[in-house]
């Protein structure tokens, strides 16, 4: 009876996406775990493992982009829920476009074998932790919807996220000014450097940002969700 009760209530009400999304953002965060081994391939000039690795963010992205898809189906409109439900697929498409951005990475570094300039090696490292860690954030705060959805988005649970968030804009401007550093010190060794390969090199620069930008902006919006 009391599994009838359930099924029931499923049937008119909708089942609640929140799970389904967390589980999203997870494996978007695996797409970016990804960025630190193939910075590190690249200044190791393991082309090989580059290619293994563009592989693994691909299947990733395409395992992301089949929980997405998954979620949208289920995004109910019978089921009750705390936020509209144009804003949980807005959010979706938000934090979807970062392991975008990831794969646009891995395709930068596979398709040319690009050495990186042994001065700039520990920079670009630690642009790729930066951005990863813009991750992290983002991932904790994500990671505590459902508990939000049970709160109607709001209380302590609302604030804590809300904390969560107000640190990725920090982080976010740590990795512009690491960006600005490299690009300075870059043309600083343009005598040494080929155009192409600092071309290159921008883009490398540029698809991270993008992945740091799409991160804050996905915390933004869930900012924006929390206190509508």
């Amino acid at each position: 009876m009391e599994k009838r009760k359930v099924s029931l209530l499923k049937e008119v009400f909708g089942r609640s996406p929140f799970s389904s999304l967390v589980e999203h953002a997870r494996k978007v965060h695996e797409c970016v775990s990804l960025i630190c081994p193939l910075m590190q391939a690249v200044i190791d000039e393991d082309y090989e493992q580059i290619h293994r690795l563009q592989d693994q963010v691909s299947q990733l992205e395409y395992e992301a982009d089949r929980i997405k898809h998954a979620v949208r189906e289920q995004l109910p409109r019978r089921y009750f829920m705390p936020v509209e439900r144009e804003d949980l697929d807005n959010f979706l498409h938000h934090i979807d476009s970062i392991a975008d951005g990831v794969e646009d990475f891995a395709v930068v570094l596979f398709i040319r074998k690009t050495r990186i300039h042994e001065d700039l090696c520990e920079e670009f490292k630690d642009f790729s932790r930066q951005v990863l860690h813009l991750s992290e954030l983002l991932t904790e705060a994500a990671e505590d919807l459902e508990e939000l959805a049970e709160t109607s988005f709001g209380g302590a649970e609302a604030r804590s996220v809300l904390e969560k968030i107000s640190s990725l804009g920090e982080a976010e401007w740590r990795c512009d000014r690491l960006q600005r550093q490299i690009s300075i010190h870059i043309y600083e060794l343009e005598d040494e450097l080929d155009p192409i390969t600092i071309s290159f090199y921008e883009k490398m620069l540029r698809t991270l940002s993008d992945v740091a930008n799409a991160a804050e902006n996905t915390g933004e919006f869930l900012r924006t969700m929390i206190v509508k």
